[in-house]
């Protein structure tokens, strides 16, 4: 076995000096350059991200979005929340037990007051309403034939009133002519009592008729029809297969919104305040109304006090049950506060070198944006011109911020 060589395995580990050297290939010295141009670059790409705040770590900052709010905002002292309430409803029944014949009303309908909404079956009570009829004109009849009688009494009496006194006719035909008279008188007095009975006996028949026809108690819409033809209707729902009601309508002209308001804040409400209405279903849309009236009593429960708000002006977007958002404001609005307005809130304005400015939100990117201001409405200011709706803005800036760095939204 042969020995191995070590002086030659040495002689593999040492370095060429002269392959590095002067002597050494231009491709071979010029690579060290290279690598050193390169981490110089680096390095300085580096500086300047960190001085442009590319590498700096994002801050965290508070944001708020631009939006258009009501100035009415700005004049509320107090706001509460409540629902679109009908003052004027009923839920329309019949008085007499029976079965729907005739329903003629749906769910959306306008109807007047008096207005035949449903007839219950009253074949039965028509025709007895036509026998009292009957009965009435028999004893009118009655009447003319026994007023004739007295007519025919009246002069038989007068002519024997005449012979008696003349002593021609006997005293006993002078009595028997009498008492034909006041007997006479007796029937048609009698007759005229049975006339009035079978009047009274008629009325009582109609009424009984005429409750068979349900009404419109008053002008009003029809929110639910609750029964339909068909079906037993009963007063009160006495029976248990028996409805109570055929249709529930509610009066729009006398909507209110009944708001709830804390007991510890009911001071700040007095009647006629002016107030502002938001509706959920009509958010763009504010309605302007007054204190109506303040619940005498509260609630218990939840130590709320009902307020009931007045609309100004109706309108027929608006419904029974809505959601709504009343603010009590100190004062009446003008006709050109009513309009919503751009705003921003006053702790995201900067003020530099005389200009207003406000650092806008670009995905995580700051940018500086001019920003003309208006009017202040409470803690918001209006927004003429430099921001548009959406936009994102950071509350309270600090000293750090530089257009192009990056920040982090804090949670709200």
């Amino acid at each position: 076995m042969e020995k191995p060589d070590h002086k030659a395995q040495l002689g593999q580990l040492r370095i060429d000096r002269q392959a590095w050297g002067p002597g050494a290939s231009p491709r071979r010295r010029r690579w060290p350059w290279l690598l050193a141009l390169a981490l110089g670059l680096l390095l300085l790409a580096g500086l300047a991200g960190w001085g442009l705040g590319w590498l700096r770590p994002a801050q965290t900052v508070s944001v708020a979005t631009v939006s258009r709010l009501s100035p009415a905002q700005g004049l509320s002292v107090l706001g509460a929340t409540g629902y679109v309430v009908a003052q004027r409803k009923a839920a329309v029944s019949s008085k007499g037990t029976g079965r729907l014949a005739y329903l003629g009303v749906e769910a959306g309908q306008r109807v007047t007051q008096g207005q035949v909404l449903a007839r219950l079956e009253n074949d039965d009570l028509a025709a007895a309403r036509d026998e009292a009829l009957a009965r009435v004109r028999a004893a009118g009849a009655e009447v003319e034939r026994v007023q004739a009688d007295l007519n025919d009494a009246q002069l038989n009496f007068q002519r024997i009133e005449a012979l008696y006194q003349r002593k021609v006719s006997p005293k006993a035909d002078y009595d028997v002519a009498e008492a034909r008279l006041l007997k006479t008188r007796a029937g048609l007095n009698a007759a005229r009592r049975q006339v009035e009975v079978a009047q009274a006996n008629l009325r009582q028949l109609q009424a009984s008729l005429d409750y068979t026809f349900i009404r419109a108690p008053f002008d009003a819409v029809v929110l639910t029809k609750d029964a339909d033809v068909g079906e037993v209707v009963a007063p009160f729902g006495s029976a248990t297969s028996a409805r109570a009601a055929v249709a529930t309508l509610a009066d729009m002209t006398s909507l209110m919104v009944e708001a709830d308001v804390t007991e510890s804040n009911i001071g700040k409400v007095r009647a006629s305040q002016p107030c502002q209405i938001t509706l959920d279903a009509l958010p763009d849309t504010p309605l302007l109304g007054t204190v109506h009236v303040i619940m005498p009593t509260a609630d218990r429960s939840k130590g709320t006090i009902i307020v009931k708000v007045k609309f100004a002006e109706l309108d027929p977007r608006v419904l029974p049950e809505m959601s709504a958002k009343v603010s009590f404001l100190s004062r009446e609005l003008s006709p050109q506060e009513l309009a919503p307005r751009l705003t921003l809130p006053s702790a995201a304005l900067v003020r530099q070198e005389g200009r207003s400015l406000a650092w806008r939100l670009d995905g995580e990117r700051l940018e500086l944006a001019p920003v003309q201001a208006g009017q202040e409405l409470g803690e918001n200011l209006e927004v003429l011109s430099g921001l548009k709706e959406g936009d994102r803005v950071v509350l309270q800036p600090g000293p750090g911020l530089k257009p192009g760095g990056r920040v982090k939204v804090s949670a709200p």
